[in-house]
């Protein structure tokens, strides 16, 4: 099969806007950056889309040695990569069932998000000291199943804030089928931003063939699909105006819903050597799992 790394796409602060990438560094916690950042409202609950569509429009970039984050009709926020805008103490966070250390930015970032999205909220940055570990159950289950790749991928696969695992991998051909779709239906087309994946790839690989892959690898990362990726209501919010729709949910539900629910793109853990970068226009080996 022949296929490439078509785009790169990191979330800082989960939740919030991606950044588009030529190249990235990355090892067993995913692409660099990806993630490292969570709000948490005034209950202690982390915030997301679903509840907060405003924070699509929360852009961010990275450039000397900061976090740069914007937002309509807000000055421009900047973070200090190095941490030492941090305030002193970890404190206990929790994602989903996972409760993590993590450290509290500064009071004037959490002014900026509360002020932007009307309600009192914290940011915080993974600690480093986390060790988060990649859903054991399906890890353990996709190692039973592929025993030649167990000592590769075998170890700890820990990461930050994202919702399971360390890595979204997905198929063009698969947002395709489901454009193909919706203009039959007399509905606008999607963009693969609905979805937030890291990595999207394009080529010999028909629609949902990643149903039926074991693994990928590209400039010596290997990726291994232990999960099919479970999608709430994100992908019915347009990721640059906010709005929210029923689209392209209801139609992915006539045909993608599996015993898990429905689905769009995998779930990946990975095995990088040192020092590892993808770039796009990599070249992408594909394993079925046939």
């Amino acid at each position: 099969m022949s296929a490439r790394i078509l785009s790169l796409h990191i979330y800082p602060i989960k939740s919030c806007a991606g950044i588009d990438l030529s190249e990235s560094p990355i090892d067993r916690a995913g692409l660099a950056h990806d993630r490292r950042w969570m709000l948490i409202d005034g209950s202690g609950q982390f915030m997301t889309q679903r509840q907060w569509p405003r924070m699509a429009l929360i852009r961010t970039a990275i450039g000397d040695g900061a976090l740069r984050v914007s937002a309509p009709d807000m000055a421009d926020l900047l973070i200090a990569l190095d941490g030492s805008g941090l305030e002193a103490g970890s404190e206990t966070v929790t994602v989903w069932k996972d409760s993590l250390p993590a450290l509290r930015e500064s009071a004037a970032a959490g002014r900026w998000f509360s002020d932007f999205l009307g309600t009192p909220c914290r940011l915080y940055k993974v600690d480093p000291a986390a060790r988060r570990p990649a859903k054991t159950d399906w890890v353990s289950r996709w190692l039973d199943a592929h025993p030649d790749e167990s000592e590769r991928f075998s170890g700890d696969h820990h990461f930050g804030f994202a919702d399971g695992f360390p890595l979204l991998v997905a198929n063009q051909a698969s947002l395709d089928d489901l454009n193909a779709r919706l203009r039959a239906k007399g509905v606008a087309e999607v963009p693969m931003d609905r979805f937030r994946p890291n990595i999207v790839v394009q080529g010999e690989w028909e629609a949902f063939e990643e149903d039926h892959t074991a693994l990928i690898e590209a400039a010596d990362v290997r990726m291994a699909f232990v999960k099919p990726c479970t999608r709430c209501s994100i992908p019915d919010i347009d990721q640059r105006s906010a709005q929210q729709f029923d689209e392209p949910g209801r139609t992915l539900a006539t045909y993608r819903n599996l015993d898990i629910g429905v689905v769009f793109g995998q779930n990946a853990i990975l095995d990088a050597p040192a020092q590892a970068r993808l770039k796009v226009g990599d070249a992408v080996a594909i394993e079925l799992d046939f």
